[in-house]
């Protein structure tokens, strides 16, 4: 698909310097780029590299709007926001054919939209609600009374536990589990056994939230563990169950939350952070790689960042890592 700087520009609100009748039939780095492709560039240091690439057109910011170029401009605020925008025109989505394969097992009583692909091997089960522009890949199970709405993408393996409700436009990647039991024992002193503490709750998904790879999201075990609208969550992430994951939430790989801990709208978890039962973590807070949270602790201050473990204010954790390094040198 080759598309003109013009319509590109239009669609990511940008303005244009240069030809707009240039066409671009790609994306790629700096490094990549073919004749046929667009770039962009956060930061002017990057711009000469930008003009000398082999690239049709190059996506900038402000900086760039009074220089010079041998190349068409596409003007934003934010470039790399533009640049993205300008992916998902160039590079629509592919609907899969829409149908049942004879190898798919769905119950009678299932309610499937006309619009609905579902792939080999997945098994559909009783009561199933499927919006249009839905698709389910290879090897998915949906369990009884799941609720998925309109345009999801379910890519191979993965299980949807009975219960289970997802919004519109909510992506699931390979192997991830949602809606299974929660990490829930009573221990018998007498005897000292565990009794499963019962998990019948529910797991409700809202609009525009993506999942992981082989991430898994657990079930309330009387209530509800609610992912809110936007959230984003990597591969290889666990949420117990009983979770609250407020809107546009971004939580990195392999970080794992214990059971009732709350993460408000915005809050920014990187990469192996663990956190422990009925924490909190207030809008717009922002945790490092590897951060700690122990049970029932509140992280606040909107925009704050906090690392380490247990967690505290990053100033405060780079002067303790930076006396630490004195005291040892001393020894």
């Amino acid at each position: 698909m080759k598309i003109s700087v013009k319509e590109i520009a239009e669609f990511v609100r940008a303005q244009t310097i240069g030809d707009g009748e240039v066409t671009v039939s790609g994306i790629a780095s700096l490094q990549s780029a073919s004749r046929q492709d667009l770039v962009f560039v956060e930061h002017e240091k990057h711009l000469a590299a930008a003009y000398a690439s082999a690239a049709a057109a190059v996506l900038a910011g402000d900086f760039a709007a009074n220089k010079n170029s041998p190349k068409p401009l596409l003007i934003a605020k934010h470039p790399k926001l533009a640049f993205a925008r300008a992916g998902r025109l160039l590079y629509p989505r592919v609907h899969a054919s829409v149908g049942i394969d004879e190898s798919a097992t769905v119950d009678p009583s299932a309610k499937l939209a006309a619009t609905v692909a579902i792939a080999a091997r997945s098994v559909i089960g009783a009561g199933v609600q499927i919006g249009s522009g839905t698709r389910i890949a290879a090897g998915c199970v949906i369990g009884e009374g799941v609720v998925i709405a309109q345009d999801c993408e379910i890519y191979p393996n993965v299980t949807i536990y009975p219960g289970t409700m997802l919004g519109n436009r909510v992506i699931v990647h390979a192997g991830a589990v949602l809606g299974s039991d929660g990490f829930g024992y009573v221990r018998d002193k007498a005897t000292g056994h565990y009794e499963k503490f019962p998990q019948i709750g529910r797991l409700e998904i809202d609009d525009d939230v993506e999942i992981g790879a082989n991430a898994t999201i657990d079930r309330g075990a009387l209530e509800v563990t609610r992912v809110a609208r936007g959230a984003k969550i990597d591969n290889l992430v666990h949420i117990g169950h009983n979770c609250q994951i407020g809107e546009d939430v971004v939580v990195a790989a392999q970080t794992g939350l214990s059971g009732s801990v709350t993460l408000e709208k915005n809050v920014l978890l990187g990469g192996q952070v663990g956190i422990g039962e009925g924490a909190r973590i207030e809008e717009g807070v922002m945790l490092g790689g590897q951060g700690g949270v122990l049970p029932g602790k509140v992280l606040r201050g909107k925009g704050e960042a906090f690392w380490g473990t247990p967690a505290r204010p990053l100033r405060e954790y780079l002067k303790q890592l930076a006396a630490v390094a004195r005291f040892a040198r001393r020894g």
